[in-house]
């Protein structure tokens, strides 16, 4: 995988984002700034998920990109 394209691309990805973890605030998104870990983090805190499981999610997310 290359979690380059979502910091290349995150100004247009935000928007999915929020769709997918719409507990994520617009501040939150700010923060991670596309960097991955960042992103675990904060859906680890908003969904209470155990750092597998939100790796998980993230990875399913990014496969099912159209990139």
């Amino acid at each position: 995988m290359d979690w380059n394209r979502v910091e290349g691309s995150w100004k247009q990805l935000k928007g999915g984002i929020k769709e997918k973890w719409g507990k994520l605030t617009d501040d939150d998104l700010d923060v991670i700034n596309g960097k991955r870990e960042q992103l675990e983090g904060k859906i680890q805190e908003r969904y209470g998920y155990q750092k597998d499981q939100a790796k998980k999610e993230i990875d399913d997310w990014f496969g099912s990109q159209k990139w």
